[in-house]
Parts: C-alpha cells; sequence; structure tokens
C-alpha cells in the first residue's frame, strides 16, 4: 500500500497537480516550483503549492514608499506582474527592499508584506522607512603607530562626502571598513592585531557615531627569509630579488612583490609553470615578537623554444611577426621568457606583436613540442588581423594649432614592392600590403595651419632592427608678426640594440619662406625675410629600458642629438631629453597609477635664425610645452620698429631652454581614461624660471588614435613674467566622420 502511493505522488508531481498546502516546500533552487511539490507522511499524500498555473502576479503596490519612486522598486524585484506568483520569491523581495534602503541610510527600515492579498495574486508591501540616519562622527580609539589621519583615508564611512554633502551610515560599510583597517594593519605586520567597530545612536536615531577601536599589538620584524623548493637556483641568486630584508618590518605589499620577482626571475629562464607562494610563519606567543618570511617555490620543468607556427594572418606575412620575436630574442633555442609571454597571456610580447602589426589581437601559446622533446615547447602565434588600410576623412582642433580639416590615406601594413596587376585591385586595397610598412597621404588644411605631407616608414630595414623613416612635407603657419611657409624632404635611419640603446642619424633640406611680415615687426624677423635654404645633418644616441613600449609605467628613456645645419645659415642644435617613469600604485584590477617626470634642454650652437629657435607654452603636446601658456607664449621679444613708442612684444625665439615637468596619471575607467596631476616649469636664455600646476584628463582610443591620447587639460601659471601669454585651458583631439 505504501509503495502505491509513493507512485501516485509522484505521478501527481510530474504531472502537476496540486492541492492546497499549509506546509510549502521550496524547490532545489531556492524558489517555490509553480507545480507544487508531494510528500508522503503518515501514509497520506501531502502537496505543497507556491501557485497553481492559474495563480499569477496580477499586481505589485507599495505603500509608505517616500525615498525610491514605485518603478525603481519594481526594477529592483526578482519578478514582475505577469509572472507565476511565487510565494516565498515575493516573501523574500522584503529583504532585497530594506537592503536598499538600508545602503542609504535608513537604518531601521521596516518592510512587510500583505498576506491576505498574496491569495488574490496581489503583492503589496508596506515600507516604514523611518529615519535617514546620518554620521555625526568617526572616531578611532587605541591607535598609536598609525595617525587618524592615514585611517582616515582607507574607510569610506565618513562625515562628509565631497566635502558638502552628508554621508549616510551603512551597516555593510562599517564591516567593510572594519576589514579595510585590519588589512592595513596586517600589511604593515602588526599581525597581532584587533579592530571592532561601535555604532551608538542618537535618541531620535537620526545620526550614529561610530568609533573603531584599535589594540595594535607589536609590529614584527623580519628575523629570518627562507626559500623552500628551489632546486635550480641557491638562495644567494634568489636573494637579489627580494624587497625585503631580516630586520625590516614585515610588510605584507613588499613580500608579494618580492614573490612576483621571484616568479619572474623563473619564468624569464624559461620555467613556464613556475608559481611562488610567501607566507608569514610566526607564533603570537613569542615575546620578540619575529617571523620568517617563506617562499614556497614551485619550478615546475625548464622549456626552450622549438618551432614557432603563425597562424591567422591572411594579409601581413609571417616575415612582420618574426622580426618582432627577434628582435626580443624570442627564437627557437633560446629559453621561452614566460614573463614576456606569460601561458595565460596578456604579455608584453603580445602587445608589441598587436601595436607592430596592428591586429585586434595576438595570442602567444606554448603548446607541446611536435618533436616530442620534453624539455622543448612550440609556439603558436595566432593573429586576429585589423584594419591596416584607411581612407578617413576628419576634423581636428587643438589649443596650439586652431581647427584643421584632414583627408588622410594610410596603409600601416604597406609593401612597397606589391604592385598592383589592375586597377580595381588598387582601389580594393587589396595591393602595396603584408609587410608591414607604414605610407600615410595627409592633407590637413586650418585655420591656424595648413600641412600636406607624404611619409613612408619602414621598421625593420633589411630585415633588421633599423627603421627607416622617409618625408616630404609642405607647411604654412600664421607666426605673431610674419607668415612662415617651409617645403621639407627628410631620410633618416635609427638603430635599435639588444642592449636597448639606440643609435640614429638623419638628413633635411629644407626651404623656409617668411613673407608678410607685419609693418612693426622686429629686426630679426626682417633680416631673414624670402627664402631661407638649409641643410641639416643630425647624429643621436639614447637608451629605453621602460617595462612597455607603448604605456611605460617603470623605467627611462634617455636621447641626445646634435644637428649641424649650413646652407644661407650655419648654427648647430643639441638636444637631451630623458623621461623617468615610476608606478606609484596598482589596484586590483592592476592598473597603475604612474609619475612621469621629464627634463628636457636644448641649446643653439652658433646664430640660428629665429624659425630655429626654442619657443616654449602651450599643451603637453608640444615638445616644448608648458600647460598654463599660450603656445609660444614663452620666448625672448623682439623691439618694435616703425612705431611711436617701440617695445618688446612678439617672440623671436631663445638660444637656449630648459624644462623639467612631473606629471602623475590615474586610472579611472578602464585603461582608456585618466585623470591628469601635473607641474610644468621651465627657463629660457631671458627672464625668470616659469612654472604652473594643473589638471586633467586624458583619453586613449588606440583603435583610431594609436597609442597617442586625447587631452584636455587646465593649468594656471605660479611663476611667470610679465611679457609671457597665458592660457588656462589647453586640450588636442581628432574626431572622424
Amino acid at each position: 500500500m505504501r509503495d502505491a502511493v509513493i507512485i501516485v505522488s509522484a505521478l501527481i508531481v510530474l504531472l502537476g497537480g496540486g492541492c492546497a498546502s499549509t506546509k510549502p516546500e521550496a524547490s532545489r533552487s531556492g524558489r517555490m516550483s509553480p507545480e507544487g511539490t508531494a510528500a508522503v507522511e503518515d501514509g497520506e499524500i501531502e502537496v505543497s503549492a507556491a501557485g497553481s498555473r492559474g495563480d499569477i502576479v496580477r499586481s505589485i503596490d507599495f505603500v509608505g514608499n517616500r525615498k525610491y519612486k514605485a518603478k525603481t522598486l519594481l526594477k529592483r524585484l526578482d519578478f514582475k506582474v505577469g509572472d507565476y506568483l511565487d510565494l516565498f520569491v515575493a516573501r523574500a523581495g522584503r529583504q532585497i527592499l530594506v537592503d536598499i534602503h538600508q545602503r542609504i541610510g535608513f537604518a531601521f527600515v521596516k518592510v512587510t508584506v500583505d498576506e491576505d492579498k498574496l491569495s488574490q495574486g496581489r503583492v503589496v508591501y508596506q515600507i516604514d522607512e523611518g529615519p535617514r540616519v546620518r554620521v555625526a562622527s568617526v572616531k578611532f580609539v587605541g591607535n598609536e603607530a598609525i595617525g587618524a589621519g592615514t585611517l582616515r583615508k582607507v574607510i569610506k564611512t565618513k562625515t562628509r562626502k565631497w566635502f558638502v554633502r552628508p554621508h549616510y551610515y551603512n551597516v555593510e560599510s562599517v564591516t567593510e571598513d572594519t576589514e579595510r583597517l585590519q588589512q592595513l594593519y596586517y600589511d604593515r605586520g602588526y599581525l597581532d592585531h584587533s579592530i571592532t567597530a561601535k555604532e551608538e545612536f542618537t535618541t531620535d536615531k537620526r545620526k550614529v557615531r561610530v568609533t573603531f577601536t584599535v589594540h595594535e599589538g607589536p609590529a614584527y620584524r623580519i628575523e629570518r627569509v627562507v626559500f623552500v623548493g628551489n632546486e635550480r637556483f641557491g638562495d644567494e641568486q634568489l636573494q637579489l630579488e627580494l624587497e625585503i630584508a631580516a630586520g625590516q618590518v614585515y610588510r605584507k605589499q613588499r613580500a608579494d612583490l618580492s614573490a612576483k620577482r621571484i616568479a619572474r626571475f623563473y619564468r624569464e629562464r624559461g620555467f613556464i609553470d613556475a608559481q611562488v607562494q610567501q607566507r608569514p610563519k610566526y607564533s603570537p606567543d613569542v615575546v620578540a615578537s619575529l617571523v620568517d618570511v617563506e617562499f614556497e617555490i614551485m619550478e615546475g620543468r625548464q622549456f626552450r623554444i622549438g618551432r614557432i607556427d603563425i597562424t591567422g594572418n591572411t594579409q601581413c606575412q609571417d616575415k612582420v611577426v618574426r622580426r618582432v620575436l627577434d628582435e626580443y630574442d624570442f627564437v627557437p633555442g633560446k629559453l621561452y621568457n614566460a614573463d614576456m609571454a606569460p601561458k595565460q597571456g596578456g604579455g608584453k610580447l603580445e602587445r608589441n606583436v598587436q601595436m607592430t602589426v596592428l591586429a585586434e589581437d595576438a595570442v602567444i601559446r606554448p603548446i607541446q613540442s611536435a618533436s616530442g622533446d620534453p624539455n622543448q615547447k612550440d609556439v603558436s602565434v595566432d593573429i586576429k588581423e585589423g584594419m591596416t588600410g584607411m581612407i578617413m576623412p576628419g576634423v581636428g582642433v587643438s589649443s596650439d594649432s586652431g581647427l584643421i580639416g584632414r583627408l588622410m590615406y594610410q596603409q600601416r601594413n604597406f609593401d612597397i614592392t606589391d604592385w598592383p596587376d589592375s586597377l580595381g585591385e588598387f582601389l580594393s586595397m587589396r595591393s602595396f600590403r603584408g609587410a608591414g610598412q607604414t605610407l600615410r597621404v595627409s592633407l590637413e588644411p586650418g585655420t591656424r595651419v595648413n600641412q600636406y605631407s607624404v611619409s613612408f616608414t619602414e621598421p625593420y630595414f633589411r630585415d633588421k632592427p633599423v627603421q627607416l623613416d622617409v618625408v616630404g612635407s609642405s607647411w604654412e603657419r600664421w607666426r605673431e608678426s610674419y607668415d612662415e611657409s617651409r617645403l621639407k624632404g627628410y631620410i633618416g635611419f635609427e638603430q635599435r640594440r639588444k642592449s636597448k640603446w639606440r643609435r640614429s642619424i638623419g638628413f633635411r633640406g629644407e626651404n623656409v619662406d617668411v613673407h608678410n611680415i607685419h609693418a612693426d615687426a622686429p629686426v630679426e624677423i626682417s633680416n631673414v625675410a624670402g627664402e631661407n635654404t638649409i641643410f641639416g645633418v643630425r647624429l643621436g644616441t639614447g637608451k629605453t629600458v621602460t617595462d612597455d613600449k607603448f604605456t611605460p609605467s617603470t623605467g627611462y628613456s634617455f636621447r641626445t642629438s646634435y644637428e649641424q645645419v649650413t646652407g644661407d645659415h650655419s648654427f648647430g642644435i643639441l638636444l637631451g631629453n630623458y623621461v623617468h617613469y615610476m608606478t606609484l600604485r596598482e589596484d586590483v584590477l592592476e592598473r597603475k597609477t604612474v609619475l612621469a617626470a621629464k627634463v628636457r634642454a636644448g641649446t643653439v650652437v652658433g646664430d640660428a635664425p629665429p624659425f630655429e629657435k626654442f619657443y616654449a607654452g602651450g599643451s603637453s603636446g608640444y615638445s616644448y610645452g608648458i600647460r598654463g601658456f599660450r603656445y609660444r607664449g614663452i620666448s625672448t621679444r623682439g623691439l618694435q620698429v616703425g612705431v611711436p613708442t617701440p617695445a618688446y612684444v612678439d617672440p623671436i625665439g631663445s638660444d637656449w631652454i630648459f624644462l623639467a615637468n612631473a606629471e602623475v596619471t590615474v586610472p579611472l575607467i578602464g585603461d582608456n581614461f585618466g585623470a591628469l596631476l601635473f607641474v610644468d616649469s621651465g627657463i629660457i636664455d631671458s627672464g625668470g624660471y616659469r612654472a604652473s600646476i594643473g589638471t586633467g584628463i586624458q583619453i586613449i582610443l588606440p583603435q583610431w588614435l594609436g597609442p597617442v591620447p586625447m587631452r584636455f587639460e587646465i593649468a594656471t601659471p605660479l611663476m611667470k613674467e610679465d611679457e609671457d601669454e597665458v592660457q588656462f585651458f589647453s586640450f588636442s583631439m581628432g574626431t572622424m566622420f
């Protein structure tokens, strides 16, 4: 008989039948099944149903809601009108409504559901919001080693939001703040700390005083650094990678960084699977408060590179990719550098391949060696090609150059040897491509400057790490007291060495026409009126040691050059430039706050014409930019002529210049949107030292502009001369139609 009952009950469940029951039972998913459930108890069939197929949610109403509109609350619920009525979910909606109110300060909110109306398919929530609780004060008790100012920066519970708006109480935020403070103390070596939070509400429950009680305990110092699992490399070699040492206070962040550096040490040497973990080993009962830091190393096997297969490239030739790999010594027979090309992807080598061949994506993966050698890994380089050839009509605008129209043809996978077989092949851009060269033809008429140019770049001249640049351009700009036109031809070579040093040589021939000279222009301008022919030979050297070719966050770049110019004028130009990058902070998404400090200097050797001298001021995109000043707004001034009371007004250039700038970039949204904080300063051969301070935003759109950012900057001068021209806002951007 009992077996028959069980069979019947199972059939009821399968067929969706249901009878009313006073014992609802949740489904396996945690929600009530519309079909109901059946159970056997004392030989009787008992069916519980959250609602039959005819029971639907006919309406959802809210009573007492003042802060949120009904349509906002409806969006937060897990069901809507027309759904099957699920009593469990309907009742669970109470907690959802409580949570969203408590997050904004309604700490004592109460929500009930009208059970009588539920049977009619009507869901009615009665909301008693209660008072909205403001944070009256936040205090710290017991903190001696770390000041309250530092602790306040860690927590999110404040008395004021944006210095003006009141901050409202959220119990979850207080709990999270306690955890943040605990992490701070742990990171600083206080391994025995304890932190508790206490809330005291006023009688009317409209304000709360939050007190964090801190028991710091001692700061643990490092007694020993211990390596476990290192068989291929001795302790002495690994010690060189550490950011910590015996006797120092234990800092978790530094210990974690040391673990990363040890892992990088192994991966650079072919240990693809190497992993390193650090942990402090201590006893809270030890009076000396000492800790051993143990690095557990899982070395794995060491691999060399076998065969390299390149796939996905239907337009780009294999050699374009292989030249990049060769430059970074990622070639068959070498140790597999898993720091540059980690097996999980996202490595520096992949980014360099992607940017060089202008691919949408580049993936480098180690795969099983076809030769069967257990100490070797073949490499798969998969390219997802992007659009390299384009005709771009557009418009650009900048505070330095005004409005500029643009019509540009660009092929960034150009092949000068791939001539078309037909006119159709040429027009469809199926010719002249595949070798990774760049051809650019640009027509850019504007309100302040006109420029027309043709440029050709071969990044690997004769398949060597030597870049060849050939440029022809026509340029015209309206200056302060004259107009200037240039017709220029240039050819240059730059050799990149594995030691990171670079050396270059360049040749230019240029015709400079100075015309439309104002009647009161300084004599220095009148002396160079008409056409000026100059020829220059420039020699340069430099070194770049950064963690990333396109978006550096650590390392430095140094360059210096000397150009000897002859023709209608004979002089020399000596230039030097140094930029140092430092990561100030890295968040959990591995976005970096970067400090870039730059020093740039130049001097004229001999007597140069005004159009070859130095001018400062303008946006950061300008070589001698000092934000807060107008483009060419900092310069030696020439004396007016032909006026009753001549003055030093128009710039004539300076014989030497020195700039020192510092800029911090803070990521805001993803990797493409950041905030800028900067200090610019400099001096020329006349006047005193200039300085400005400012802020701005940076937007990078690599699919449109490559690694060159759009910037919007506001700066104010702190030190200036009376004749300097200021400009508080500077910007540069380009927009395609």
